[in-house]
């Protein structure tokens, strides 16, 4: 489906909204979709969620703060943000479960009492006391998984090295109290984003790969988690449907055992957050995909990424990618880099964007 550009009509208050309309990205998306600034402002906004009420919670490493976004008397206007937590360290990963609010700083996990009618989180317990720490890949993002557990996404502590502590480069499981830790796969070198899907309740995750700076390889990728799988790094790596070893680092794999991932990536693309769209809002096609957030290449590399896919997957057939939302860069100019994707209850898709500081809203034309 060919891409249009659709500017958001901010109909927020005038002040507010017309200052944030001159900078708004000219984001490109497919015929019957359209975009709306949902909050701006907000620094370098990273993981999303949902709480009880519908109002959005939102991680803000950089100021240490989760901030909620509580839901406007119209879709399309501009929310305004209450700080649910302060003083943390490094929040990225939420999750809402129960009446409790778990957040995953780099070294731990903690869990709140969290009040959707108020949107004050209180009490925090550590769940997680030691996580290991930041070092190169700071973020930790967390989801349950339909069986209860807690899961955890833990990328290493280098470019390409011999982890010395197993849940690097990983993805561990945890009881919901911090006990009974198990290592749920390995050789990821930064996991990012975690998702189960509705149906099957299969775990997904994104990974980024080492800092070649060629651009031709090893490629990002989505993978599905299979409990006890290798995934390579930092002996072996994917590349157009082969597992290879690392020609720059001298492994002990003979890459034989590794698990090849279902869908790569560009090399640099910097996938992140996903979601998958089990909503009625979007057409037919688009209800069981995945969307990927593809934050995009450091600034002296090639430009890729920058947008927003869609993974379109199917039983026996090989996975298809298609541009979603694009035009976040335009030749050199950065508009947004694309953090996490959700799906709200509302049937719109919600994406955070840490370069432009907002929150926005994807949804189909009525």
């Amino acid at each position: 489906m060919t891409a249009a550009p659709l500017v958001a009509a901010l109909l927020g208050t005038l002040g507010a909204a017309g200052a944030a309309a001159a900078e708004f990205p000219p984001i490109a998306l497919p015929p019957g979709f359209r975009v709306e600034l949902v909050a701006d402002g907000l620094g370098a906004p990273r993981m999303l969620a949902l709480d009880a009420s519908g109002a959005l919670l939102v991680s803000i490493p950089s100021q240490g703060r989760i901030v909620a976004l509580p839901v406007a008397p119209r879709p399309d206007q501009l929310r305004s943000s209450v700080t649910v937590a302060s003083g943390l360290r490094l929040p990225h990963g939420l999750a809402v479960r129960g009446r409790h609010l778990w957040v995953a700083e780099t070294g731990r996990v903690l869990r709140f009492r969290y009040d959707p009618t108020t949107h004050s989180a209180i009490e925090p317990v550590t769940i997680v006391p030691d996580l290991p720490p930041g070092a190169h890949h700071w973020t930790r993002s967390i989801a349950f998984g339909p069986d209860g557990r807690l899961f955890v996404a833990i990328g290493s502590s280098c470019d390409i090295c011999r982890e010395t502590d197993r849940r690097r480069a990983a993805i561990v499981s945890y009881a919901p109290d911090g006990s009974n830790e198990r290592l749920v796969a390995r050789g990821l070198r930064n996991p990012v984003g975690l998702a189960f899907e509705p149906t099957t309740g299969a775990l997904w995750t994104t990974v980024n790969e080492r800092d070649w700076r060629d651009g031709r390889a090893p490629p990002d990728f989505l993978a599905l988690v299979r409990d006890g799988a290798d995934y390579g790094w930092p002996d072996c790596y994917a590349h157009e449907g082969v597992v290879a070893p690392d020609p720059e680092f001298r492994g002990v794999s003979d890459c034989r055992d590794v698990t090849l991932p279902p869908v790569a990536f560009p090399p640099h693309s910097a996938p992140l957050g996903l979601a998958f769209y089990a909503g009625t809002r979007f057409p037919a096609a688009y209800r069981g995909n995945v969307f990927v957030a593809l934050h995009g290449s450091r600034a002296e590399l090639r430009a890729v990424g920058y947008k927003i896919v869609r993974v379109v997957l199917g039983a026996g057939r090989r996975p298809r990618v298609e541009d979603f939302a694009t035009a976040w860069r335009v030749g050199d100019r950065v508009w947004g880099r694309p953090v996490d994707v959700l799906a709200g209850r509302d049937g719109a898709l919600y994406v955070s964007d840490d370069h432009g500081g907002r929150v926005l809203r994807i949804s189909a034309v009525p």
